[in-house]
């Protein structure tokens, strides 16, 4: 059997592409090893988010290809498409596939090696969908290789492509995640995401409900509705140009229409959302999804900066105060909804005193989580070429103020629910601080832990729903004690 291995970098939409890819090669007949072992064939989905995010993508390229020289090492994903220069001429790139023909590396594989190359030469495959290649004539030279097919130059990855299917039918995992989307119209200024990945594009109803009715046959209870804008889910199919501006309630619309179907499907118990645009949440759209029980009451509201001066810098387009109406509706309509966001600290031109108003608004909002980053320059963006840039100190000082908050403030919000009934979803036996447990979330997204004896005790499985009570903190993790009923046994 021939062996492949994989690595991840980045994104839950990189994650699902992933299983898809790994679910392909095994078709074909190669059988998967992890990363650290010696393998015939190596994929690296890589991650261009950030510079750093390119450099531990180029160094996992390197690091497969001197763990054994003679393989087939594979770049995919976003890199290939933001830096094809340099990832064509990379020595230990053998194949470079783009994102949009990463359900086809199978098939691509084996063309490649059905005609080798001659000695110095890379094959880099993006997306057959009407781009310009790389030429002689208009680069002096062919900036990838001499057999390159379909590649664009930065100024052409603005471009929409149609959406390419990705069935997933064996997630591996307790919960699927399921791709609805692809492409981003926003331009953030310091995102480099729009040249990556293209404008919108959006799934077809059924096929996401043919993939859903799959992993459900299989046993998984969750799916969590993943894609790089989700809430510009639809919008494109009835525009004239690739212009698409993000409207929330036409959106929140189609959205509601999909998570109605998505709920009728037998098996499936929980629906989560990944992370979506704050001004989706208006009355419409909270009223509809608070009266689908199987939506999880978990949102990421992606906010970046709690400073309205700070946001039109970075050309989001919603203002501190829309965001608050948002998130004051989801706690009408819910109990305790699990509210997290992303912020980004050390934005170029933060002064103490923007800093200092974001550190406000998030005590107001009071996250159950943050996911807090600083900012780091991205060759290509707006953002990069922006005056007053933050030096790194400042900017650790102001990340470790933030993650202080944040832990705080998870530490109370997961207390709220001591001595409350829930339901687990289990995900795997695992060694924590006090012991052997199962592990697993409520909907909330709270992780929560049953003590286990290896030769006694309650017999329980991954993806099996539990009920109980959350008892107690526990010591030395992120999580909650919890004592399930006999009948749920």
């Amino acid at each position: 059997m021939k062996r492949v291995a994989f690595h991840n970098l980045g994104c839950k939409v990189n994650s699902y592409e992933l299983d898809v890819m790994r679910h392909k090669m095994e078709a074909a007949g190669y059988t998967t090893v992890p990363s650290s072992e010696e393998a015939d064939v190596y994929v690296i989905n890589t991650c261009t988010v950030t510079n750093i995010a390119d450099r531990k993508s180029r160094q996992m390229i390197h690091k497969a290809k001197k763990r054994n020289p003679d393989a087939v090492v594979i770049a995919v994903g976003c890199y290939v498409e933001t830096d094809p220069e340099r990832v064509g001429t990379d020595p230990a790139i053998d194949l470079a596939i783009g994102n949009n023909n990463k359900g086809r590396i199978a098939e691509i594989l084996e063309e490649f090696l059905n005609k080798p190359l001659k000695d110095g030469e890379q094959e880099a495959l993006l997306e057959k969908s009407g781009q310009p290649k790389l030429s002689e004539e208009k680069s002096g030279q062919s900036s990838l290789s001499a057999r390159t097919l379909g590649g664009r130059t930065m100024s052409d990855l603005t471009h929409r492509p149609e959406y390419e299917d990705m069935q997933l039918e064996d997630p591996g995992h307790t919960r699927a995640y399921v791709k609805i989307q692809d492409g981003c119209n926003q331009f953030c200024s310091y995102c480099i995401i729009p040249y990556a990945r293209g404008r919108i594009r959006s799934r077809r109803p059924g096929e996401i409900l043919k993939e859903i009715r799959t992993v459900a046959d299989k046993g998984i209870r969750e799916v969590v509705l993943t894609g790089i804008h989700v809430s510009s889910y639809g919008l494109e199919w009835d525009a004239q140009t690739d212009a698409v501006r993000f409207d929330p309630h036409k959106s929140g619309a189609i959205l509601l229409d999909l998570l109605e179907s998505i709920r009728q499907i037998p098996g499936i118990e929980r629906i989560r959302l990944s992370s979506l645009e704050p001004r989706i949440m208006t009355e419409e759209f909270v009223k509809g999804i608070a009266a689908m029980p199987e939506v999880c009451p978990h949102f990421h509201l992606s906010l970046q900066s709690g400073c309205n001066a700070t946001l039109r810098r970075m050309n989001r387009h919603y203002t501190t105060e829309e965001y608050m109406e948002g998130v004051k509706r989801l706690r009408r309509y819910y109990e305790d909804p699990a509210i997290t966001t992303d912020v980004i600290v050390g934005f170029p031109g933060e002064s103490g005193a923007e800093f200092a108003e974001t550190v406000e608004f998030l005590k107001e909002v009071n996250f159950y989580e943050m996911h807090v980053f600083k900012y780091s320059v991205r060759k290509g963006t707006v953002a990069a070429k922006m005056p007053i840039q933050i030096p790194e100190p400042v900017k650790g000082v102001r990340s470790d103020r933030l993650l202080e908050m944040t832990k705080e403030q998870s530490k109370a919000f997961r207390a709220g629910f001591i001595g409350k009934e829930e339901e687990l979803l289990l995900e795997e036996k695992a060694v924590m601080p006090f012991g052997l447990c199962w592990r697993g979330h409520t909907k909330r997204y709270v992780e929560g832990y049953i003590p286990c004896e290896e030769e006694r005790g309650p017999q329980y499985g991954s993806g099996q729903l539990v009920s109980g009570t959350f008892t107690a903190a526990a010591d030395g993790a992120e999580g909650l004690l919890f004592a399930p009923h006999n009948d749920t046994v």
